[in-house]
C-alpha cells in the first residue's frame, strides 16, 4: 500500500509518494488552484497525482496554508504573560498570529480583533484558580463581536484561560451560538507554559471551521483529507528529526511571503531546571516572519537588513546593493518571478541569506527585555527549507546556511558545532503528517533528510 502527503501551500502543492516502509517513490509540485476565486483546489491536486503516477488506492494524508493559512488573534489579560504566551501558543500551532490584545477588550480594542481578519480566536487569560473578571469580560465581548458570518461560518474561539473560568466563559460565547473549543490554561501558573492542549483545540478549529470555509474546494473531499495547518506539520516533522539523531535540531523555512524559524531544543543545566521568565520558553517552537519573504516582503528584507546592519544603505551601501534592491523590487512586483541565469540565482540567494539571517535572530533573541534568549547553542542540526535552496547548488545553499551558522554579530549564541542540510525533496511536512498515527513510518520518512 503507498501513501501520498500532500501539501497545499499558497503558491504550489506539493507532493511526496512513499512505499509502505517510507521510502520516497516520487516527489513533485504543481501550481495551486483555487485561490482567488479562481477554479478548485482539487484540479491542481489532481494534476500532481497524474504526475507521480499514484496508485488509484493510495492512502491520502494532506495539510495546508491555502487561502492565506491559519490567521489567529489572540486575546489575553496581560501583554508581557498570558497574551504573550497565547501568542507562542498560536506560533507553535502552525497560526500567523495577525493580532495580540491585552487586557480588557473596549469597543476599539474589539474593532481591532475584527479588523485583524482572523480565522480563529485564541482566548486566554488569568493562572488556574487566578483573576478570572477580564478572561470573562473579554467572551462577552467576543460573543457579541460581528467577525465572520454566522452559524458554522462565524469565527470560532479557542478558550485557553484560567479553567476554573472557563465553564462560564465557554456559556458566554454559546449564548450568541458562537462556535467554541475548550482547552487546558496555556499558562496554569508563572513560569509554566502548557500548550499541547491549545495546540490541539487550534488545530480541531482549523479543520472544522476554516477549511471548509475558505472556499477554495467545493468538493468536500478536500476537507476531509487535510489534517493540519501546514507549519503545524513542519513542526511534527522537526520533532520527529530531533528523535533521530538525539541532537537539537533548528530549521529555516525561507518562502516566497515569509521565513520561519522552527527549534527543538532539549534544555539541560540551567535552563532544564530554573523558571527564570514569566512565560516559560517553547523548548519546541516555531516563529513566523511575515515581513520577510523573497517575493511578497522582498522590499521589507531590505529594510530590516539595513537595521540588522547587515547591508548598508546610501554612501555606505556596498557594491551590488543597487542590483539585489532593483531584483527584489522586481520579486515584490511579480510574486510568480524566478530565476533564469546565474547573475538572478545569485542575487535570489542574496535575498535568501539576508532573509535566514534576520528570522534566526528574531527566533534566537529574547522577545521581551526580562526573558531569556533561546539557547541554541547545541544544535546540532541545521536544516534549511523553501525552494530557493531546494534548487540551489552546493555553494549556493552554503552560502545561506553557513552564513547562520557565522553569525557571531547577530547578538545570539550560534551553534559551536552544527552540520547544515537542505531538506532536498521536501520532506518534514509528510514526516510530521505521520508522527500521530504511524511513528515509525514517520522516523522513516526524516531519516531521508539526514545524509
Amino acid at each position: 500500500m503507498t501513501l501520498l502527503a500532500v501539501d497545499f501551500g499558497s503558491t504550489f502543492t506539493k507532493g511526496a509518494l512513499l512505499a509502505d516502509d517510507g521510502t520516497v517513490l516520487a516527489t513533485g509540485a504543481t501550481p495551486t488552484t483555487g485561490t482567488l476565486g479562481r477554479g478548485d483546489v482539487l484540479d491542481g491536486y489532481r494534476a500532481l497525482r497524474a504526475a507521480l503516477q499514484v496508485p488509484a488506492d493510495a492512502s491520502v494524508r494532506a495539510c495546508s496554508s491555502a487561502g492565506g493559512g491559519l490567521r489567529l488573534a489572540v486575546v489575553g489579560y496581560e501583554a508581557t504573560v498570558t497574551a504573550q504566551a497565547g501568542r507562542r501558543v498560536g506560533l507553535s500551532a502552525g497560526a500567523k498570529v495577525v493580532h495580540v490584545a491585552a487586557g480588557a477588550l473596549t469597543t476599539d480594542a474589539a474593532a481591532a480583533v475584527r479588523a485583524s481578519r482572523p480565522d480563529i480566536v485564541l482566548l486566554v487569560g488569568g493562572t488556574d484558580g487566578g483573576n478570572a473578571d477580564v478572561l470573562l469580560h473579554n467572551a462577552e465581548r467576543l460573543a457579541r463581536l460581528a467577525v465572520g458570518g454566522h452559524g458554522d461560518h462565524a469565527v470560532p474561539v479557542v478558550v485557553a484561560g484560567n479553567v476554573e473560568a472557563r465553564t462560564e466563559a465557554l456559556a458566554l460565547l454559546a449564548a450568541t451560538s458562537r462556535p467554541t473549543v475548550a482547552a487546558d490554561n496555556v499558562l496554569p501558573q508563572i513560569g509554566v507554559i502548557a500548550p499541547e492542549s491549545a495546540r490541539a483545540a487550534i488545530r480541531q478549529g482549523f479543520l472544522h471551521h476554516v477549511i471548509g470555509g475558505k472556499g477554495l474546494s467545493r468538493d468536500p473531499a478536500f476537507a476531509a483529507m487535510v489534517q493540519a495547518a501546514t507549519p503545524d506539520a513542519v513542526l511534527g516533522g522537526v520533532e520527529v528529526l530531533a528523535g533521530l539523531g538525539g541532537g537539537d535540531v533548528m530549521v529555516v523555512d525561507v518562502g516566497g511571503a515569509t521565513t520561519d524559524v522552527y527549534s527543538c531544543l532539549t534544555p539541560e543545566g540551567e535552563d532544564a531546571s530554573l523558571r527564570k521568565d514569566v512565560v516559560a520558553p517553547l523548548w519546541h517552537a516555531r516563529t513566523v516572519e511575515g515581513d520577510l519573504g523573497l517575493r511578497w516582503n522582498a522590499l521589507h528584507v531590505l529594510e530590516a537588513a539595513v537595521e540588522e546592519h547587515l547591508l548598508g544603505a546610501g554612501p555606505d551601501a556596498a557594491p551590488g546593493t543597487a542590483d539585489l534592491r532593483a531584483w527584489a523590487e522586481r520579486a515584490h512586483e511579480q510574486p510568480g518571478l524566478l530565476p533564469t541565469d546565474a547573475t538572478e540565482r545569485a542575487l535570489d540567494l542574496e535575498l535568501a541569506r539576508l532573509a535566514a539571517l534576520v528570522a534566526v535572530r528574531r527566533h534566537a533573541r529574547p522577545a521581551q527585555p526580562t526573558e531569556s534568549p533561546r539557547p541554541l547553542a547545541n544544535v546540532t542540526t541545521l536544516v534549511g527549507s523553501g525552494g530557493v535552496l531546494r534548487h540551489a547548488d552546493a555553494s549556493g545553499r552554503d552560502h545561506v546556511l553557513e552564513a547562520v551558522l557565522a553569525d557571531h554579530a547577530g547578538g545570539w549564541k550560534v551553534p559551536r558545532e552544527a552540520g547544515a542540510r537542505v531538506d532536498e525533496r521536501y520532506l518534514l511536512f509528510a514526516a510530521g503528517l505521520l508522527a500521530a498515527e504511524a511513528p515509525d513510518l514517520a522516523r522513516a520518512v526524516a531519516a531521508q533528510i539526514l545524509p
